[in-house]
């Protein structure tokens, strides 16, 4: 049985400084989740996969992570990894989790 290919976005971690970082449909690397380009088709994840991996200058572990349509059509996290990883570090407050506090 084929696998049914489930929504993504493009993620990971700013080379400078660590933090969470996404692909926006502009080909930019942007730190918010609802900015990034959410991705429902597995050949065109493939492609937007090796796009991201030329602008790897500023990414480190760049990879497809699983994301859902929210209600307004930004993505959100498909899995609780991502709902963290969209959070910013846990250890303390600090980063987006202040600015949400």
């Amino acid at each position: 049985m084929a696998r049914i290919f489930e929504p993504v976005v493009i993620s990971a971690n700013d080379l400078f400084d660590g933090r969470v970082i996404y692909l926006s449909p502009a080909d930019q690397w942007v730190g918010s989740l609802c900015q990034a380009e959410l991705i429902t088709d597995e050949a065109r994840a493939k492609d937007r996969l090796a796009d991201a991996l030329a602008l790897s200058d500023r990414a480190v572990g760049v990879f497809l992570a699983p994301a859902r349509p929210g209600p307004d059509g930004r993505p959100e996290p498909g899995h609780l990894r991502e709902t963290f990883r969209a959070a910013g570090p846990s250890n303390y407050f600090h980063g987006k989790q202040a600015e949400h506090a």
